[in-house]
């Protein structure tokens, strides 16, 4: 079975990560596919977020992987590309509500594509992107969040 893991990863995490490294053990190989533009604001290039996820990948040993990047409706992409489940990540109640909206409205545009939901360890439960942004730009200690390479971007760019 083919599965694909959208996000922006602006940037890349453990809990990230995490739910990669937990969906290699189950399925075969894992398409990372990141979101070109989002309504989120965001602070990396399209091409810095795929390099820094390849580059993860590879700091983590995590195989069976390959990183794309796309620019349309999640759907659209999968039904070109012979996609039919998609994975997320759910931290908390808010992760949920999003996720329950936008596997409704989904359904409703390819009712043959559904999501799986990971849950993340428990030491990763309450990280996200826009946190280690915010660590980071007040040249905080991000190491225990985001893997060194990762690390090195964000000192680079000054958050």
């Amino acid at each position: 079975m083919k599965i694909i893991y959208p996000g922006t990863f602006d940037p890349i995490t453990y809990g990230h990560l995490d739910i990669i490294r937990r969906a290699v053990g189950i399925f075969e190989n894992i398409e990372v596919a990141i979101v070109k533009k989002s309504k989120k604001e965001l602070f990396f290039t399209d091409s810095e977020r795929a390099e820094m996820v390849r580059e993860s990948l590879k700091e983590e040993g995590i195989k069976n992987t390959s990183v794309i990047v796309f620019d349309c409706l999640l759907v659209d992409y999968m039904l070109r590309n012979g996609y039919n489940v998609f994975m997320r990540g759910l931290r908390a109640t808010f992760d949920f509500e999003f996720e329950l909206q936008m596997q409704l409205i989904n359904r409703k545009l390819a009712p043959g594509i559904t999501g799986l939901y990971l849950m993340p360890s428990s030491n990763n439960i309450y990280l996200s992107s826009t946190v280690v942004k915010e660590i980071a730009g007040y040249n905080g200690n991000v190491s225990p969040f985001v893997p060194k390479c990762v690390e090195i971007i964000l000192k680079e760019k000054q958050v």
